[in-house]
């Protein structure tokens, strides 16, 4: 379902359910349980969000769908259901380690607001991604609407989501959907590379740059005095000492 491995500051999240990797109860609980292992864990500072399948992620399950659809209580479970989409993907984004999606494939509903929740999103030229949600007269529930709005703008967002757009992984740059993109070839050498030289970067630096990052983007606090809480607290432990003695020494 989603298999982790852990190897020094780098944790590998390998979608792999086959065939198309649906999200249903039991791949909402794995994710949670990965995340509860990673939150618990200090030494790991990038989680490498991956698929062995063709696709990335091709949303939620038909069947667990069409189980729920039917009934007005099997319509109640749906939105408890995406409720949970909506709180670990939250999860996910709150973490202290840096996330990178790596999208080989088509990244569609529910498995687009997976990387869409990740920090960092690198795509394959011929990936198929978007929120379709429309085309069934539904939305993009698990967060989509808003992380879509806060990365690309209104206006993309309103393109993508309301015209039930699916766009190629070699657009997605441009629209503001993924800061990489790469021939499908090459793209799982250039994940390993950015995660390579992420794993070198402090943990704690890391997650208080993304308290930073999260507080510009909220809007709703003061997120200058969130920057220097954070600079108070790297200041005060032995690696960020360490590192700029070392640095002021070749100096």
């Amino acid at each position: 379902m989603i298999s982790l491995i852990i190897e020094g500051a780098t944790a590998v999240a390998t979608l792999c359910r086959a065939p198309v990797n649906a999200i249903n109860d039991a791949w909402l609980a794995r994710l949670n349980a990965i995340l509860d292992e990673l939150e618990g864990d200090p030494e790991v500072s990038v989680l490498w969000l991956r698929s062995n399948e063709r696709v990335f992620c091709a949303g939620a399950d038909l069947e667990f769908m069409r189980q729920r659809f039917l009934t007005e209580e099997g319509r109640t479970l749906m939105i408890s259901f995406t409720r949970g989409l909506q709180e670990v993907y939250a999860r996910l984004e709150r973490l202290g380690a840096v996330t990178v999606a790596e999208i080989g494939g088509a990244a569609l509903g529910g498995g687009f607001e997976l990387a869409l929740a990740c920090d960092l999103r690198i795509v394959a030229d011929t990936a198929k991604i978007g929120l379709p949600e429309a085309r069934l007269g539904l939305l993009p529930a698990a967060g989509g609407t808003q992380r879509m709005t806060r990365l690309c703008g209104e206006g993309i967002s309103r393109r993508l989501i309301l015209g039930a757009e699916m766009v190629e992984g070699k657009d997605a740059v441009a629209l503001g959907l993924a800061q990489w993109r790469a021939p499908a070839a090459e793209l799982e050498a250039a994940a390993r590379a950015l995660v390579a030289r992420l794993a070198k970067l402090p943990r704690q630096a890391l997650a208080a740059c993304k308290q930073c990052i999260a507080a510009a983007a909220d809007g709703g606090g003061n997120g200058y005095e969130v920057e220097l809480d954070g600079s108070r607290m790297l200041l005060a432990t032995p690696d960020t000492q360490d590192r700029v003695r070392r640095f002021l020494e070749k100096r």
